[in-house]
C-alpha cells in the first residue's frame, strides 16, 4: 500500500501562492532586522570595551553599560518574537559581559 502526503503540504505549491511569497518576505525582513540588531550589539559592546580601555569611570561608564544592555535587550526580544528562545549562543558569540546581562530589561540609571 502506498502512502502519499496531503497535497496542501507540497512545498512547490506554496511558492506559487501569495501566501508563500508573503512568508518569504516576512522571513527576509526578520533576518535583516536580526542582523541590524547584531550590528548594534557589536557596536555597543565595542564602545564599552573601548571606554574601559581608556579608563572611563563613573556616570560615563554607566551610560556605556546601559547602552549595551539596551541593545542586547532589544536583540533578545526580537529573537524571542522570531521563535529563537535560547540566548546562550548569543551571549557566547558576542561575549556579552555579566555586568551588561545584569541590567537587561532595567531602565537606564543615567538618562
Amino acid at each position: 500500500m502506498t502512502v502519499r502526503p496531503p497535497r496542501n503540504f507540497n512545498p512547490s505549491q506554496t511558492h506559487e501562492t501569495g501566501l508563500g511569497i508573503l512568508e518569504y518576505e516576512m522571513m527576509s525582513e526578520r533576518a535583516s532586522t536580526l542582523g541590524h540588531h547584531g550590528l548594534k550589539v557589536e557596536a555597543a559592546l565595542a564602545a564599552l570595551q573601548e571606554g574601559e580601555a581608556k579608563g572611563k569611570e563613573g556616570a560615563e561608564h554607566e551610560r556605556l553599560v546601559d547602552t549595551a544592555a539596551q541593545a542586547v535587550w532589544a536583540m533578545f526580544i526580537h529573537r524571542e518574537i522570531c521563535g529563537l528562545r535560547n540566548s546562550r549562543d548569543v551571549i557566547q558569540r558576542y561575549g556579552i559581559p555579566n555586568k551588561v546581562l545584569a541590567r537587561l530589561g532595567a531602565s537606564p540609571r543615567h538618562p
